[in-house]
């Protein structure tokens, strides 16, 4: 196993979904959006780490299996006392997933303080964190700080994608004023479109990410559904269509996207020490194909039952011209 480049840190969550067999009978299957990051950048052959803290029972027991099955590095994964979150999918007409959470007692929100590391591996170039974990206390607060003094050092890529979860969040004030703080600090911010009309709901779309990237980050991409995906950086925008595709469901849509997005940036070295400058180097070229090689991976994934991301073979390697 190669030495960690990418560090995830965040939940992973069981998820129930749906089955041909009619409502009543569902499928476990192992998600998490941070999770599913990880395993989708793992599967593009980016040597991955996971920070997460696994539940202690049967559902914990098939999430670490899962987990090491895709190639991931264990060095960050938590035996925890407390049990897995658990969220029952929904899947509309259009392929679009509903989750239902339950997860108050949840293993993934109970970081102590000396679980997460006070350093990252030298090998580490980037660190992302997502979703849920970002907002539910105690932990939210030990990745905020874990998050702080990996922008002080200056030494890896920081990336969120806050995938806001409005009904597992708490108090929508709160959680918006945590989640800016935490986009204040990356250097690169994935979101949806939704996600922007959560965090600024009187813009529209281009004008949220552009407040986006006015707090701080140096690239800001904006995934837009069925519509493609947007990308800010500098002075340019840019936006790509989402393939045309049949879509099965979506779960695991924007986790590939994520996957894919740092997938392309470490394979033409954008991740790394002195991260604003390394991305401050970015072109329209390169943000075509940057939005070009992360829409393909999602669209390869709404193909096909639940968050089952592309490989490496499936996908290409990135290159310029996309």
């Amino acid at each position: 196993m190669s030495d960690p480049r990418l560090a995830v840190v965040g939940e992973n969550v069981m998820d129930l979904l749906p089955t041909p067999h009619g409502p009543d009978l569902l499928r476990a299957a192992p998600g998490g959006g941070p999770a599913n990051t990880a395993v989708a950048a793992a599967r593009l052959g980016v040597p991955t780490r996971l920070l997460a803290r696994i539940g202690s029972d049967e559902f914990g027991v098939r999430i670490r299996a899962r987990l090491l099955a895709e190639g991931l590095d264990p060095g960050g994964l938590i035996e925890a006392e407390e049990p897995s979150a658990l969220a029952m999918a929904t899947v509309r007409d259009d392929g679009s997933a509903h989750y239902d959470f339950r997860m108050a007692d949840a293993a993934d929100w109970f970081w102590r303080p000396d679980e997460l590391p006070e350093q990252l591996p030298p090998s580490a170039t980037a660190l992302h964190a997502a979703s849920i974990a970002l907002f539910r206390e105690p932990g939210a607060t030990l990745i905020e700080a874990l998050m702080g003094r990996e922008a002080a050092r200056g030494e890896v890529t920081l990336s969120i994608d806050p995938n806001i979860r409005g009904d597992v969040i708490g108090d929508p004030d709160t959680a918006r004023a945590l989640a800016l703080r935490h986009l204040a600090q990356a250097h690169l911010v994935k979101a949806s479109d939704e996600d922007l009309a959560f965090l600024f709901p009187d813009l529209s779309t281009g004008r949220a990410a552009r407040a986006i990237a006015g707090l701080g980050p140096c690239l800001v991409v904006v995934t837009l559904g069925a519509e493609g995906a947007l990308a800010v950086h500098g002075g340019s925008e840019v936006v790509v269509p989402a393939p045309k595709v049949e879509v099965t469901d979506t779960v695991g849509a924007g986790d590939s996207f994520m996957g894919a997005l740092l997938h392309w940036l470490d394979r033409t070295g954008r991740l790394g020490s002195a991260p604003a400058a390394r991305l401050a180097g970015l072109d329209e070229g390169d943000l075509h194909a940057l939005l070009t090689h992360a829409a393909t991976a999602a669209a390869r994934t709404v193909t096909r039952v639940g968050a089952d991301p592309p490989t490496e073979a499936e996908l290409g390697t990135p290159d310029r011209t996309g």
